[in-house]
């Protein structure tokens, strides 16, 4: 792979424009290479010079540093081309690189090269400095936290002995856990303490006095309540939380250290490049400054890992290091045969199965039977369940795909725990899987025939719809960690918050599942008519009164208004949080496609005049309102002062018409609900017409979703967020100070 390539790979998304524009450089490489071929001229002479270096004398393989100097001051300073000088200001250096070869022609091309190259040393050297500054200021923080843990852990363990202890009691600990580190004697209470014998064995380690938690409280972002209860139940609480707050700043300093070296690589590698192609010698002169620079020179960052390592292993780990950096190291996922191979045999199965249903409808000539039209009244909406769910996993999973593709930062943005996030085979396998087990049902089941006896159906087929239903759930709630467990629970949790959507902050993953519920609201109907069905019909006859039942038509509006009314709170929420007025108008959005669904309802139940006027009022009113947001807000298009006209300043993907293709589909699919209101007739059984429409909804919020994320991770991009905040648990009178 070329290195432009393998830059481009290892780089933080987030931090793109902050690394060294290497493609650029290049470009202007190949500028000074082609005025080079065009002046030059045969030149024996040169060729002659090259010719004799190869015999001159051998110096040897192990020269001393005298010896090279030596070489270097007799001979390279006559054909040095280059002078870089380190302009100092405001505690950081500029450089600003002088080319000497000015007389000679072309020499214009190489001038703006250096000119180049300076900016790009100067913006990769400021980037830097000022993130290593931010790692330092929290390494004083998670510092201060873990005073607060270590006499947290030894008040708790006095108290849990029965021992109260005044607040004149001395802690023996080490003040600063991230700026050195020491050996101490471990008591036989945990406690740490030094030994009295040889006082100055331990400079750096002072008395600590227990009042340091007289002074601190915990966090109530992450405890609730906020009250210093010494524990062994909120001591582990708090380590946990401490515990995530080390592996989140360890991964943001092996970030750094791999973006300081990824950049000295880069000017390394055009460097010799203008070397070959300008036949100069300039690259050990620019290299010997930038050696000198913060960026080459600094070792903040890795002094400070081996500094967190230390005490994650020493106080997180029970000093095993093995363990340790089993946690702290970035878990990679790894990608599996088995899985690529089960998601092709579900596929095939998939497959067959459908081309073995399409044979049997057609062998039975079961589209002109009798009982078709009771079999798409009781059975369809079963099944139809599942291939709501199947058609999301499958735009989910291409999504994914995308979004890999293009490097979009989705486990960043999700929030997913490093190395848990589902790739799109894991999640074909999975919506493959269900296909498989849903269609084996459907062929199991489809018979239009009953006993002419008992004049009902088999009792086991009938069940098969529900016991896969249970099956689903049973999986989805499953302890035990198999079939994605992390996975499973993070989809359980944000579901929890989804439901509770006023009483608890919104994350990105909450009203994304949300925004995800809100296109299958045809599902949640046939979860509905699962109850309905079997609770109070007869499934053996495949019987029930469900369409004709007050209540069951009542919870028909309720069902299809929650995941609108879910999204109405989220947005509720957040304007209260941030005092943003776009979420009120995002509110608005809510509001009124619930009442446009009402009204549709209420008109597919009651075909009357009105009810037919105030569908048309507000379905238009909410499509309209909802295609506007889609594309200027949530997708951050149409934006006619772009350098990408009606389109964003910066784009993933490098075919615009694939911007304008989403937004003229979004635009179709968003009135796919004109079929209800224009009573089409297509042929088609209401059930197969709903169906449909549910499907095209699934499709747009698919596309909806990777444009959605896009944005998302552009923004990222502008504003460098590369990393997670992770809550910590103290929380300090003078930060509630400084925040009032």
């Amino acid at each position: 792979m070329k290195f432009g390539k393998e830059f481009a790979a290892q780089m933080v998304p987030e931090w793109q424009e902050a690394y060294v524009d290497y493609s650029s450089l290049k470009t202007c490489l190949k500028e000074i290479h082609r005025r080079k071929q065009q002046n030059r001229e045969p030149d024996t002479q040169a060729r002659l010079q090259r010719a004799l270096t190869l015999y001159r004398s051998f110096s040897g393989l192990n020269r001393t540093q005298n010896r090279r100097a030596s070489s270097f001051d007799d001979h390279d300073v006559e054909s040095q081309t280059i002078l870089v000088n380190s302009v100092r200001g405001n505690g950081s250096g500029k450089y600003e690189t002088t080319f000497l070869m000015v007389t000679e022609e072309g020499a214009e091309y190489e001038q703006e090269f250096f000119k180049k190259l300076d900016n790009e040393l100067n913006k990769v050297d400021e980037f830097y400095r000022s993130k290593v500054k931010e790692v330092m200021v929290e390494a004083d923080a998670l510092t201060d936290q873990m005073h607060a843990l270590i006499a947290f852990r030894i008040k708790a363990d006095k108290l849990e002995e029965g021992f109260v202890s005044g607040s004149s009691d001395q802690i023996m600990i080490h003040m600063n856990e991230l700026q050195g580190t020491t050996d101490v004697k471990q008591s036989n209470n945990g406690c740490q303490e030094i030994q009295e014998d040889d006082p100055k064995k331990f400079p750096s380690i002072r008395l600590a006095p227990q009042e340091v938690l007289n002074h601190v409280k915990l966090n109530p972002a992450t405890s609730t309540p906020a009250k210093m209860n010494f524990n062994r139940k909120n001591l582990k609480k708090i380590e946990n939380q401490l515990k995530r707050a080390f592996i989140e700043f360890y991964y943001k300093l092996r970030l750094l250290k791999n973006y300081s070296f990824l950049n000295v690589l880069a000017f390394s590698k055009i460097l010799k490049k203008y070397d070959k192609m300008a036949l100069r010698r300039a690259s050990k002169y620019y290299m010997r400054t930038l050696d000198d620079s913060y960026l080459g020179n600094s070792d903040e960052v890795t002094k400070l890992m081996e500094r967190v390592e230390a005490t994650f292993i020493k106080h997180f780990s029970n000093s095993n290091r093995s363990k340790g950096m089993n946690k702290l190291r970035p878990k990679k996922k790894k990608e599996r045969h088995r899985i690529s191979f089960g998601t092709g045999f579900f596929a095939g199965c998939t497959a067959a199965l459908v081309l073995a249903l399409v044979l049997i409808i057609h062998a039975r000539n079961i589209l002109d039977k009798e009982g078709r039209a009771q079999y798409m009244e009781s059975m369809f909406p079963l099944y139809s369940l599942f291939g709501f769910m199947v058609l999301h996993m499958l735009m989910h999973a291409g999504n994914i795909y995308f979004w890999r593709k293009y490097r979009v930062n989705y486990s960043f943005i999700f929030g997913f725990k490093q190395g848990t996030e589902l790739g799109f085979r894991e999640v074909l396998l999975l919506s493959f899987g269900l296909g498989t087990l849903a269609l084996i049902s459907v062929v199991s089941n489809l018979d239009m025939e009953m006993d002419p006896k008992t004049r009902d159906y088999k009792a086991l087929t009938e069940l098969l719809p529900l016991s896969l239903l249970m099956l689903v759930v049973i999986v989805l709630l499953c302890p035990f960690n198999i079939l994605y467990r992390s996975s499973r629970f993070f989809l359980l949790t944000t579901l929890f918050r989804c439901i509770c959507a006023p009483l608890y902050v919104v994350r990105f993953q909450d009203f994304y599942l949300a925004d995800q519920f809100t296109s299958e609201v045809q599902a949640f109907r046939s979860l509905e008519f699962y109850i309905c069905h079997y609770g109070w019909g007869d499934f053996k006859l495949r019987q029930n009164t469900c369409r004709s039942n007050d209540i069951f038509n009542t919870f028909y509006f309720i069902v299809a208004v929650i995941p609108y009314w879910s999204r109405l709170l989220q947005c509720v929420r957040r304007f209260y949080d941030e005092r943003d007025s776009m979420q009120a108008f995002n509110g608005l959005k809510y509001f009124l496609t619930i009442i446009a669904v009402c009204t549709r309802t209420a008109y597919g139940l009651d075909r009357g005049t009105s009810w037919e006027a105030l569908a048309w009022t507000f379905s238009a009113m909410a499509a309209i309102y909802g295609t506007y947001w889609d594309l200027v807000v949530d997708w951050g298009l149409l934006q006619r002062q772009s350098k990408n006209r009606w389109l964003r300043d910066k784009l993933l993907i490098p075919y615009k018409s694939v911007y304008f293709g989403a937004m003229v589909l979004n635009v179709l699919l968003r009135f796919a609900w004109l079929q209800t209101v224009l009573n089409l007739n297509l042929s088609l059984h209401r059930e197969t017409l709903t169906a449909i429409v549910a499907g095209i909804e699934i499709i747009r919020r698919g596309i909806w979703n990777f444009f959605r994320l896009e944005n998302e991770h552009l923004n990222n991009v502008g504003k460098f967020r590369a990393f997670k905040s992770v809550p910590l648990p103290f929380y300090s009178d003078e930060d509630e100070d400084r925040t009032d």
